[in-house]
């Protein structure tokens, strides 16, 4: 298709209500239009989504638009909407009957762009689906996810890959992305046909950007450099933690020192992060702090700072992250946080990102004995069942696993005389997670323009000292940790306890409370020293700390009665602990919960089917609870399925509800 230029921005105030197009935006729609290939890496804010989007408009037919985003493609077609574009999203978010209804559209031509989640394709309405639709132009947004030396590499991307191998030559295709590498680069290039596709390349400089390095001597440090901040921060921002737990964390100390913040974390339902995205998108929130979950599918303009209290795990990681701040061209501070103890957790990410090779030939074993389903093997093996979906994948990609339909269902097979596993190329990814990383130490420690040094890990030749981040300007951050802000950290963990999340639709069960977490104070290490090294029974200053849970969660809600969980190998810990409690409480202690079998430890267990099968039917109640509030005393809260296995049955029996109270929560997941 022919369009100058001229005609194009005509088109373009009209459609979109925006004066021109940046030179690279134009080079790309004009390539598009003209059956082309495009890789085209932009910093992020530099307008990518304009090109697709109005290229899309000049296109018979409908653009697919695939992105891993949920948030993003549901704000992009909000906007679109907005300015009278024909636009849909289809995901997980929906229910079976809006999924039919939007493809019965798209089937009609109803759309002029689709935005799809990559895994859609392995759906099989989907694929028929596709036959049907005439399709103008795909899109592969995040196109970093194609690569396995991505940061964000994502298995269903390959199938992306596939669909575009299959395409006529002649046929749009655009791939885009903020962050790659040139090795990225090289590897998307390849994958995506590279003699047939142009490579549009711009500067990721990003000079309102003020990046600064903290290196403190304590974690305590952070709690008050990060509140010092804070109080002088103008605007809304991002604070990025490492784990979930720490996002709880830094959220309540925020909350304790008055500042409005909000926790974000793939440990909340769908409904809750929908919440809190649109409370930063409406400056509800002075902070949200986060693990990485959040952000790619932000489009906020006025973010106005951005805080890493633990270290990313490659300058890639790092620049993506980051790039969510100042969109709107504003001066944006960025502020990365480091402590020696703070090279565990990328390491810990860096060493399992892959399972081991003995979780592979576990795998092929159990194969070899017969065909199984997925959560067969993944009761076999004791593994997570996202751990057994990546071997799987791996082996099928292989030639070593196939999946073979057994009438409606699916089981793997191994199949016959199948290559030898060869991990080799994980290997390799590990070795390059490690460069990476040292990359990541090396931003830290430079004494040079910060940006530049991001800029030639990234490729970008077209480098310029920024002039405003800690280096260029001098700048050098002492944090004094007086001993005002050491009660206050003190009395911020003696009144911050962990929920204990628990609660269903159906169950009689309410979300309790811990008194503090395992691995972060030294509640851990009792409880540790008199389970396993024989320290007696629990202290008493574990006592009173889990009072103060209790009363801070309970205030002066009545219990009924007190029942303790049945030990599986800490004797009379939790029997003698719980005495204490009801009689301190005046509840009524009850010793009738008792196990109906021996049980294994639950942290023998990886999956939650194994969890599950371990407890099941595992308990029983010799006595009345009809109608009864139960309060349910454990030492440790894991995965939470002794505790709502234990509420199944005192439901059966009667009980009117069952909280857990609990000396520590662990740290879970990462």
């Amino acid at each position: 298709m022919n369009i100058t230029r001229l005609a194009a921005e005509q088109k373009l105030q009209k459609w979109f209500k925006l004066p021109r197009f940046y030179h690279e935006q134009w080079q790309a729609i004009d390539k598009l239009l003209q059956g082309e290939r495009v890789l085209m890496i932009e910093r992020t804010g530099f307008g990518k989504s304009l090109v697709f989007q109005f290229t899309a408009m000049l296109l018979p037919g409908t653009s697919i638009v695939f992105s891993p985003l949920i948030a993003l493609m549901r704000d992009q077609v909000n906007k679109l909407k907005e300015l009278g574009i024909s636009a849909a999203v289809l995901n997980s978010t929906l229910s079976p009957e809006e999924k039919q209804t939007l493809i019965h559209k798209a089937i009609a031509g109803d759309y002029k762009l689709l935005y799809i989640a990559p895994e859609r394709q392995e759906n099989e309405d989907w694929r028929r689906a596709t036959q049907d639709i005439n399709i103008s132009m795909v899109v592969v947004d995040e196109a970093h996810c194609v690569s396995v030396w991505g940061h964000d590499f994502r298995p269903s991307y390959r199938r992306i890959v596939n669909l575009v191998k299959l395409l006529p030559h002649d046929f749009p295709v655009l791939a885009c992305t903020a962050t790659a590498t040139q090795q990225v680069e090289e590897d998307v290039l390849k994958q995506l046909h590279h003699e047939k596709m142009t490579l549009i390349r711009g500067s990721l400089s990003r000079e309102n950007l003020q990046l600064n390095v903290i290196k403190v001597d304590s974690q305590e440090a952070k709690f008050v450099s990060i509140m010092q901040l804070l109080q002088t921060q103008e605007g809304s921002g991002i604070i990025y933690c490492g784990t979930q737990v720490e996002s709880e964390l830094y959220s309540n100390w925020l909350q304790f020192n008055h500042i409005n913040s909000a926790y974000y974390n793939g440990g909340l339902d769908k409904e809750t992060r929908r919440h809190i995205e649109e409370g930063l998108m409406e400056n509800r929130y002075k902070v949200v702090v986060s693990t990485n979950a959040l952000g790619m599918g932000i489009d906020k303009s006025d973010l106005r700072f951005i805080i890493h209290t633990q270290v990313p795990q490659s300058p890639l990681h790092y620049y993506q992250e980051i790039g969510r701040a100042g969109r709107d061209g504003k001066v944006a501070p960025i502020y990365l946080y480091y402590h020696e103890d703070d090279d565990h957790l990328p390491m810990v990410f860096i060493n399992g990102g892959r399972p081991t090779k003995n979780n592979y030939l576990n795998v092929i074993n159990k194969l070899k004995q017969e065909p199984l389903g997925l959560y067969a093997l993944v009761k076999r093996v004791n593994q997570k069942k996202t751990k057994v979906n990546v071997m799987l994948n791996d082996l099928m990609d292989q030639g070593i696993v196939a999946k073979v339909a057994y009438g409606r269902a699916f089981k793997y097979e191994l199949i016959f005389d199948a290559p030898e596993l060869d991990l080799s190329g994980f290997e390799m990814l590990r070795e390059g997670k490690l460069q990476d990383y040292e990359q990541m130490k090396a931003y830290m420690n430079a004494t040079t323009c910060r940006m530049r040094f991001l800029q030639n890990y990234l490729g970008d030749d077209s480098i310029n000292n920024c002039t405003h981040c800690d280096n260029d300007l001098g700048i050098r951050f002492t944090i004094d940790v007086t001993e005002e802000w050491k009660t206050k950290i003190q009395n911020f963990r003696e009144t911050f306890f962990p929920e204990l999340k628990v609660e269903t639709r159906t169950g009689i069960m309410i979300n309790g409370v811990a008194a503090s977490y395992y691995g972060i104070s030294n509640v851990g290490s009792s409880i540790n020293r008199c389970k396993y090294h024989g320290g007696g029974y629990f202290p008493d200053f574990l006592l009173r700390l889990i009072l103060k849970a209790f009363r801070k969660r309970f205030g002066n809600q009545h219990f009924d009665l007190l029942l303790f969980v049945p030990p599986t190998e800490s004797g009379d810990l939790v029997k003698n602990f719980a005495e204490k409690v009801a009689k301190t409480l005046k509840i009524t202690m009850s010793y009738d919960l008792q196990k109906t079998r021996e049980t294994s430890p639950q942290k023998n267990f990886e999956s939650a089917l194994g969890k599950n099968d371990n407890l099941k039917n595992a308990f029983i109640i010799n006595s009345d609870v009809q109608n009864l509030d139960i309060l349910l005393v454990d030492d440790i809260f894991d995965s939470g399925v002794t505790v709502k296995e234990i509420g199944r049955i005192l439901k059966i029996a009667g009980a009117k509800s069952v909280a857990p109270l609990c000396i520590a929560k662990t740290v879970g997941r990462l």
